[in-house]
């Protein structure tokens, strides 16, 4: 994406629905403004209202569906996701508001996290020249005319090219005002975009939208972005573009940005930019109006922050995930001067629970939803008993001891015959799914990717038995310390200080406990291999997934450990591929308690 188009863009006026120009609705000049008589100037004065909408963390959700369970999607909260429940409430708004009085935005992360995306980046992979498919969310995304949308950093999962091809799909923007060619650092998709709304008074008001990607993908995607992309910070690329939106004519100024609020980052100080940036974002930067959050997967009606420069208040939402909430950003603004100035502005949620799924976007993508279903319920091979992942946050089960299993068989094969062969393979996991289930009997290639969700790939790393124990210890900060004597609780044990579960590792082919009454860093005991105390100085190798591997959860040791091997197949496909093979997952092959919690050493279960 060259400079020239991104400034072709920015200078580019367009309105947010054809029909408001097919109406007639004016396009009154400052010239022609200043000449109105006192009474039209009067009226020009007069307060207008319109509406940002927008939606973040898609995943790949269209429909209200879950291709793991092959069921309509269904949680406790009884919410519903996917963008043909959304496309409801946006057709609803455009009605009340007039769609000349709204736009529609998203702030990342669309094309991974379903089956049904996986299948078009993978499978039957889209390549936007007008041939093969069209990707299901681009269709929909153009279906439901959005203005604009952020780059998430899941966008690059799948690679460079097969983003781009998703990208000449779209009927709008894909904004990324950090994302920069390594070469000379110069934006690699458009920074942003100017909309115009006409309001029937004054001059069209000029709405501009900034997006931003989170640095992180530096870390997380390394194998598919070193060398090409490099990723600046969120408020230093602000800081750069606020102005120049502000110079090419914006009235208001609404930032995109796939990026949290307060919470923790993932991977601590090794980018010297923070990954959760909205609120910096908002108080350091003026001029901006309204931040649209995404990224951590929180619910935010609404949340105003003061600008430190300023003083002004800036909106934020964020609408949770999946299309389970839409935000809307409600603007006042009056015209007064020549220049439209927000009078008012707040923020609210909707819960998509509340309505049908609109026929228009589950007719369109039918056929691909169909084919998918087909290709996720084929057997794989069979199961002697039921394995559940219910009581993986606190026993060792063998449904994570498979995950352990596969990944250590598929490391010791690739190392063989080398220099690194003799050494112990260990293999990380942790537990991604509450809701994962491999049943007795057949087995489906839905099940098996329902119990790895993540695109990760697998890596070998060198680690010491010291380091492993450092490992270890840190990810045994996922629990609460527990007092002698005090109930144990399953709802407050886990999850200490919001680490989530994808943050909690177990490590197959060792035995240890984890004293949770000891305080964080002191709780690994008994650590052992084959049945001998884990001697500080010996080497293991590690199977570990390359969002590990490259830091993700801030892991100590393994960012900079020696890389033996790497592959670049989705550890699903491994698992798929390893159970296709052996026809039959037998638990008693690979299942047993190999760790446990204790509390002053006796065992919690």
């Amino acid at each position: 994406m060259s400079l020239n188009r991104r400034d072709f863009v920015a200078r580019t006026a367009v309105t947010a629905a054809g029909a408001a120009l097919a109406g007639g609705l004016p396009m009154a000049t400052a010239t022609e403004a200043a000449a109105a008589p006192a009474e039209q100037r009067g009226r020009e004065k007069k307060k207008q209202t319109f509406t940002v909408m927008g939606t973040t963390d898609l995943h790949g959700r269209i429909l209200n569906w879950d291709y793991f369970t092959d069921a309509e999607y269904d949680d406790k909260a009884h919410n519903d996701v996917g963008l043909a429940k959304i496309s409801t409430l946006v057709k609803q708004i455009r009605e009340e508001k007039g769609c000349h009085r709204t736009l529609l935005i998203d702030a990342g992360d669309t094309i991974q996290g379903t089956q049904l995306t996986y299948y078009y980046a993978r499978v039957e992979p889209v390549t936007g020249r007008g041939r093969g498919p069209v990707h299901p969310m681009a269709a929909a995304m153009n279906a439901m005319k959005f203005d604009a949308a952020a780059l998430g950093n899941h966008e690059f999962n799948y690679g460079i090219p097969l983003l781009r091809a998703f990208e000449r799909q779209l009927d709008f923007p894909l904004l990324g005002a950090n994302a920069l060619n390594a070469k000379d650092e110069k934006p690699a998709f458009p920074p942003y975009v100017i909309k115009e709304l006409h309001l029937g008074h004054g001059r069209p008001v000029r709405v501009g939208v900034l997006g931003l990607t989170n640095p992180g993908i530096a870390i997380w995607d390394k194998a598919n972005v070193q060398g090409k992309m490099v990723f600046a910070g969120i408020v230093e690329q602000a800081k750069k573009y606020v102005p120049r939106l502000k110079a090419a004519g914006a009235d208001i100024v609404i930032v995109s940005a796939h990026s949290g609020m307060d919470e923790p980052s993932s991977w601590g100080d090794q980018l010297p930019f923070p990954e959760q940036a909205c609120v910096s974002l908002a108080e350091q930067v003026p001029d901006v109006d309204a931040v649209l959050v995404g990224h951590t997967h929180k619910e935010m009606a609404e949340r105003r922050v003061v600008n430190k420069q300023t003083g002004k208040e800036v909106v934020l939402t964020e609408p949770y995930c999946w299309g389970y909430r839409l935000s809307c950003f409600d603007f006042e603004v009056e015209f007064a001067k020549g220049k439209w100035e927000v009078t008012s502005l707040t923020a609210r949620v909707i819960n998509t629970n509340t309505v049908p799924e609109d026929p228009e976007i589950v007719e369109l993508i039918e056929a691909q939803h169909k084919k998918v279903v087909t290709y996720v319920n084929q057997v794989i091979g069979t199961c002697k008993a039921q394995l559940s992942i219910a009581e993986a946050r606190f026993k060792d089960v063998p449904i994570i001891d498979l995950i352990g299993r596969v990944q250590a068989d598929t490391v010791k094969a690739a190392l063989a015959g080398g220099q690194y062969a003799n050494l112990p393979v260990l293999a990380q996991a942790a537990p991604f799914n509450r809701t994962a289930v491999i049943p007795a009997g057949e087995v489906k290639l839905r099940d098996a990717a329902g119990l790895y969700i993540y695109e990760n790939t697998l890596e070998a790393r060198i680690l010491t038995g010291a380091q492993i124990k450092d490992y270890l210890e840190y990810s045994a900060k996922y629990y609460n310390q527990l007092a002698a004597g005090a109930p144990v609780n399953l709802d407050t044990l886990t999850n200490a200080g919001n680490t989530p579960d994808y943050n909690y590792d177990a490590l197959y082919g060792l035995s240890y406990d984890i004293d949770v009454a000891q305080p964080v860093g002191s709780r690994i005991v008994n650590l052992s291999y084959e049945g001998k105390p884990v001697d500080p100085a010996a080497q293991f190798v590690l199977a570990v997934n390359n969002y590990r591997a490259n830091g993700g959860g801030n892991f100590p040791h393994v960012a900079a450990s020696t890389k033996v091997w790497a592959n670049s197949d989705e550890i699903r496909n491994t698992m798929i591929t390893w159970v296709k093979a052996k026809g039959v997952i037998d638990p008693a092959e690979f299942g047993g308690s190999t760790w446990r919690l204790v509390r002053g050493g006796v065992p919690l279960f």
